[in-house]
């Protein structure tokens, strides 16, 4: 029994595991008016995943299933939030959910099978691992985009995403085959340490690192692999959109370490490549920042806003050090803690037959909620990363690691396209401050949405005033991991 001793480290995705077969045949049973168990079971799930996830974390590596799944500190914090993500996407969604008829098991399942995936991924030390939790997201994902079958749009975007999404997984599973013929290994440990001492199928090694970091690309939505996000997060279900485009790039983010920083991170593989993730970083802050100024639609024009973000993030991860990985890992968790909170407020004045996805729907929102309009106001803020946001502190902690290894001229781009990117959300404060509301009614939620929207636009300017535990968090996770 050597092969899965010790077995508790992955006691949270095997709680996760049977716990969401469990609601597949218990909401069998429930009518469409007592689907509030179902959800209730669901978010129950995840509690007592993020719980186990807590009380099994470990601040040494610990290897398990022959070396194929590790839990350590970056792990356990990618998961934790991971969780507490996804608890917080089903509160923003349940009344859109129901108004849609989404309100269904299926919704619940799939998004605790993506988790699950996001889960192992996270903890993968092995690319057969890794690969696993990937095609158990993305396919989750790909149902999920197509729930509301009588969407011509829903539809056409899962099928978009389908098509590319397979496209890319051929390309990163093509890359881990080259890995494997270059050094006989698929653990990523044994990688690390081979790629150190330098293989003699370099070229070989070379050619595979090509074709992974295109397949991380399209899982980032970085440029030029960045196609199907604007398609994407416009076609699908406002719900399913927060989805795709908070949670998963926590996983993304893992992998990325797993791959490059650990996997392939000896000085003569970084330099390689260090110079596709540049390109990648500065496409997609050009592209990312200039395509969302032309955007009426607030899903696409948060699309093409994320691109830019994902140049951020790939900033912070080519510097190639702890300060520049940890710069990166803090830059996701903001990341996603904006993105829930803007989509949130999207979900929130969405209603039966009315998305609120067009900017001028958010004209006169100050005269229709006063607090909601500040915490829109504060998400857009800390997204352009103007102070006293965390935003500001993110995107600052980012450029720093930059300038560390003499890149300042990427930092002034970067500077520049950021000041570009300023103007578009900018626009939606003027929007919901200067401009007449095309909708005088005022804005009502639930208790749980109101307090954790609160939590959500509050914690973009108290992380900002105080940013350095969660740095430090970062930091330390990245360094007792690579």
């Amino acid at each position: 029994m050597q092969f899965i001793t010790p077995l508790w480290p992955a006691y949270p995705e095997l709680f996760l595991l049977v716990m969401a077969c469990v609601i597949l045949v218990v909401d069998l049973f429930i009518s469409d008016d007592n689907r509030v168990f179902t959800y209730g079971l669901t978010q129950f799930t995840l509690a007592g995943c993020a719980v186990l996830t807590f009380f099994t974390g470990n601040a040494e590596p610990v290897y398990t299933f022959s070396g194929m799944f590790v839990d350590d500190l970056m792990a356990d914090a990618l998961k934790l939030l991971t969780c507490l993500a996804v608890i917080t996407i089903l509160v923003y969604s349940r009344a859109y959910t129901v108004a849609r008829g989404m309100f269904r098991g299926e919704f619940f399942t799939l998004a605790l099978f993506a988790t699950l995936g996001m889960m192992v991924m996270i903890s993968a030390n092995h690319l057969l691992t890794l690969y696993l939790g990937l095609e158990l997201l993305s396919l989750s994902l790909y149902a999920m985009v197509a729930l509301q079958r009588d969407s011509v749009q829903a539809t056409e975007a899962a099928m978009k995403y389908f098509v590319l999404g397979a496209l890319a997984s051929g390309m990163l599973l093509y890359g881990m085959s080259m890995l494997y013929g270059a050094t006989g290994t698929l653990e990523i440990t044994a990688l690390a340490q081979l790629s150190g001492e330098g293989v003699r199928a370099q070229a070989v090694l070379v050619f595979g690192l090509v074709f992974i970091v295109a397949g991380l690309g399209f899982k980032l939505g970085a440029v030029p692999f960045h196609m199907w996000v604007p398609d994407v997060y416009q076609g699908a279900p406002t719900a399913v959109t927060l989805f795709i485009g908070s949670a998963p790039k926590f996983a993304a983010f893992a992998i990325v370490m797993r791959l490059l920083a650990q996997a392939l991170g000896a000085d003569a593989l970084v330099e390689e490549w260090r110079q596709m993730l540049l390109i990648m970083a500065v496409l997609s802050l050009a592209i990312g920042n200039l395509a969302a100024i032309m955007q009426t639609n607030l899903k696409r024009m948060l699309a093409y806003s994320t691109i830019s973000h994902m140049g951020f993030l790939l900033l912070g991860v080519l510097s190639g050090t702890i300060d520049g990985y940890g710069a990166g890992m803090f830059y996701v968790v903001v990341y996603v803690l904006m993105t829930l909170g803007a989509f949130g407020i999207m979900l929130l004045l969405s209603r039966d037959g009315f998305e609120a996805e067009n900017l001028d729907d958010y004209k006169g929102l100050n005269q229709r909620s006063p607090w909601y309009a500040f915490l829109m106001l504060l998400l857009m803020f800390s997204m352009a990363g103007i102070p006293p946001t965390v935003g500001f502190y993110a995107k600052l902690s980012v450029l720093q690691a930059v300038v560390q290894i003499g890149w300042w001229w990427v930092a002034v781009i970067a500077v520049v396209f950021s000041l570009i990117g300023a103007f578009y959300y900018l626009r939606i404060v003027k929007l919901m401050y200067f401009d007449a509301p095309l909708d005088p009614a005022p804005v009502t939620a639930s208790g749980d949405v109101r307090a954790l929207l609160t939590v959500n636009g509050l914690a973009m300017l108290l992380l900002g005033i105080a940013p350095q535990p969660l740095m430090v968090l970062c930091i330390e996770a990245v360094r007792a991991s690579i």
